[in-house]
């Protein structure tokens, strides 16, 4: 008896310790495994934001969309043949979904996201007829919940920027894959709602603890772009390039006061609506993430260094040779000349590089790097896009002689076409920088970067006049006697531009004998308003920056000036000497 009462004693102890367990110290947990034993959840899918144009056009947009819902208790039996039908009809994984259908001890799984309203309706409807049981019922296995669709009605209207999403995740949130859908996941997404019910028997119960958090929709997202520009912009480059047989380009469209970019546009680019269809190469702004020689176009920043600094003026006199010897090898101009008379203005209107170089020996040591810095090269716009590059501009032991000589002319740096069009626009906005935006207002980044016109900065490179006596050596440029780019001219309106042809460098880190040409100028010349950059990479042999990109800039230039409602000044461009 002793030892039966000792069993018993031991017994209870053991009871009443666990029953101090669930009752004293766990209560909270296993309550709450009692209750999701006995409750279900449902996702209350959040609207993503929609990215729209500076009109409020939109370029993607969220429509009415649907998931397809499966209840494994009744689809288990069905399995294979169900997930047959599924797989060919919406064109997912077979065995993912038939994983899905058999699910033990569930009532919700997810089969199928973001699918057409229509279609998953339809396909959901003729599954009904299709597996009816031996009663003739409709087949209740699958269902349907709101689940909104990302949609891009632009095709490839601007999809260099706006990249698109993925496959959902197997949570259901959206894989954001390229873009400002990725740099702006965050802001865009919004964050999904539940609704939790008391369940009995695999059903609802009427008057369970039923709680529901509701979604909060992602915020929209406002750019700067000009749907209607961009796609303006997008055709005219397409055909610049095709006609010189390049293998790419960019067309930057800015607004000169403001740095809004109204246009950004690459070739080749891709449709954001069928994106698998093209080389994910293709999935970027090469406007941001490609560097290269920006050449000639930089000459403009190199003499307007040199009117602020006091060195130089637009009708100082220079004696230009065909040749100029320094240090490792010789310097030359693109055509074959003797000795030249020519002024400040001539040698931009002529492109010299020769003239350029002995413009620049008057700086001081180090005088060119810091104006070039104050332009922004060697720096990120950080318009919110990622994948951006910085460009190189040599500092320190870098830059030698030889290699300060080109950069005067626009070879041993490179640029992105973003950061070279708001250098060149410093120059139509009076000698003042400012940022140049892709967000209107302003908007956060995933990485936590705010950015948007709202918080564009402004420095002050150089002063409005030497911005002006600039703006005047550039309009010479187009002069259809003197200049070098009468392609580029806009009948009716004074234009300030500069032509740029570069050599390009290879895989191997030397050039490969292909050339980068480009435009870059404004207008109206005299009161300035839009800022215009036209690049061409790997034309064919013979192109250069005014016969290829200067007409280019002449149309974009023309509908952007029409478009805005932008009337000619009526002044008449300026007669600068050239030669003396």
């Amino acid at each position: 008896m002793q030892v039966g009462f000792l069993l018993i004693a031991i017994v209870l102890s053991v009871f009443a310790g666990r029953l101090v367990q669930l009752q004293g110290l766990d209560p909270d947990s296993y309550a709450q495994m009692a209750a999701a034993e006995g409750s279900d959840h449902v996702v209350l899918p959040a609207s993503r934001g929609e990215i729209l144009d500076r009109n409020g056009e939109p370029l993607a947009e969220t429509v009415d969309g649907r998931m397809i819902i499966a209840d494994p208790a009744v689809t288990a039996k069905v399995a294979p043949q169900l997930a047959t039908v599924l797989a060919k009809r919406l064109g997912i994984d077979y065995f993912q979904t038939l994983e899905r259908l058999r699910v033990e001890d569930s009532r919700f799984q997810y089969v199928a996201r973001q699918v057409p309203a229509s279609k998953a309706e339809k396909v959901v409807a003729d599954i009904r007829k299709e597996f009816e049981d031996e009663d003739g019922r409709p087949f209740a296995g699958l269902t349907t919940e709101r689940d909104p669709l990302r949609i891009y009605p632009n095709d490839d209207v601007a999809a260099n920027l706006l990249g698109f999403l993925g496959t959902p995740k197997d949570d259901g949130s959206a894989q954001a894959l390229a873009g400002l859908e990725a740099s702006f996941n965050k802001y865009l997404s919004g964050k999904d709602g539940e609704a939790t019910y008391e369940v009995g028997a695999g059903n609802q119960i009427p008057l369970g603890d039923n709680t529901v958090t509701p979604a909060v929709d992602g915020r929209n997202l406002h750019l700067t772009i000009d749907r209607d520009l961009q796609f303006y912009a997008q055709r005219v480059l397409q055909q610049t390039v095709t006609r010189a047989a390049g293998k790419s380009g960019i067309a930057v469209i800015m607004d000169s006061r403001t740095g809004d970019l109204l246009a950004l546009a690459d070739y080749p680019t891709y449709d954001a609506s069928d994106p698998y269809r093209y080389d994910d190469s293709l999935y970027k702004s090469s406007a941001l993430t490609d560097v290269y020689e920006p050449g000639s176009v930089e000459k403009v920043l190199t003499v307007s260094s040199l009117v602020d600094a006091g060195l130089a003026f637009k009708e100082q006199k220079f004696r230009v040779p065909g040749q100029l010897h320094r240090q490792d090898r010789p310097i030359g101009d693109y055509w074959e000349h003797g000795m030249l008379r020519l002024t400040l203005a001539g040698i931009i209107a002529k492109s010299s590089n020769v003239g350029t170089v002995l413009a620049a020996d008057q700086f001081h040591n180090g005088q060119l790097r810091r104006y070039l810095t104050a332009y922004g090269l060697g720096q990120r716009t950080d318009v919110g896009l990622g994948g951006e590059t910085k460009g190189l501009l040599p500092q320190g032991a870098a830059w030698t002689s030889q290699v300060g000589d080109r950069i005067a002319f626009g070879q041993s740096l490179s640029v992105n076409a973003v950061q070279m069009a708001a250098a060149v626009n410093t120059i139509a906005n009076g000698g003042v920088r400012i940022a140049p935006s892709l967000v209107q207002g302003e908007a956060t980044t995933d990485k936590g970067q705010k950015v948007g016109s709202d918080v564009a900065s402004t420095t002050r490179v150089i002063s409005a006049d030497a911005a002006h006596e600039t703006m005047l050596m550039m309009e010479r440029v187009l002069d259809p006697e003197e200049g070098v780019a009468p392609g580029a001219a806009v009948p009716g309106y004074r234009v300030a531009g500069k032509t740029g042809t570069a050599q390009r460098v290879g895989e191997n880190g030397g050039y490969d004998g292909s050339t980068t040409v480009s435009f870059a100028g404004f207008a109206p010349a005299d009161d300035p308003r839009f800022t215009i950059y036209v690049v061409v990479h790997s034309p064919r042999p013979g192109s250069g920056g005014g016969s290829t990109a200067g007409p280019a800039f002449s149309k974009l230039m023309s509908y952007t000036l029409r478009r805005y409602g932008v009337p000619p000044t009526g002044g008449k461009p300026n007669q600068t000497p050239v030669e003396w």
